[in-house]
């Protein structure tokens, strides 16, 4: 039986840091954000945490809170076909909800870190940076908009990633290990 991860987080916590071991360790990747670039892509918009938040939210506006899971459903059933599938950015209660139901057995794994971290991380990423103020009008939409908190709640497990990149990539490595017995 193959295994569904799903990562869960705030922005800058760590996320697809996690979610590259797992494709290193062989795990196909759903991303859920490739849906809001794919239709920003589509509308000839630029890539901007003001465009990203109206697709984002117009998606769920026209399709449901749901709507990131119901348009990644197709690609996350072909990659369980071929093995093991790692999920980066199932936002949503909705989504959630919609995810556990069509897959059980889906592994929810959290990924905190402390704001302050976080947003220091944000404003020097080389994709998307984000100032303090930016970071936080994105964690507000997020949790009024998106029900954010939901599957952050009630995840699976829990990693924090408050120390250095290489001891949160052994967290994610000890985990990869235990999941593969």
């Amino acid at each position: 039986m193959s295994n569904l991860i799903a990562f869960v987080g705030m922005c800058g916590a760590g996320k697809s840091v996690a979610t590259e071991a797992f494709i290193d360790a062989g795990y196909s990747l759903v991303y859920f954000g490739g849906v809001t670039m794919d239709e920003l892509k589509r509308l000839g918009l630029e890539k901007n945490e003001a465009n990203e938040r109206m697709v984002r939210e117009g998606l769920r506006r026209d399709l449901g809170p749901a709507a990131f899971a119901i348009k990644t459903l197709p690609k996350i059933e072909a990659g369980l076909e071929n093995g093991n599938v790692v999920i980066d950015g199932l936002y949503s209660w909705s989504e959630y909800k919609v995810l556990k139901e069509r897959f059980p057995n889906m592994l929810v794994v959290a990924v905190l870190t402390d704001r302050e971290k976080r947003y220091s991380r944000l404003s020097v990423r080389e994709v998307r940076p984000l100032t303090a103020e930016q970071a936080q009008s994105r964690d507000y939409a997020e949790i009024e908009n998106s029900e954010k908190g939901g599957p952050i709640a009630i995840a699976d497990r829990y990693l924090t990633n408050n120390t250095t990149a290489d001891e949160f990539k052994e967290k994610v490595a000890a985990l990869i290990k235990e999941l593969d017995k």
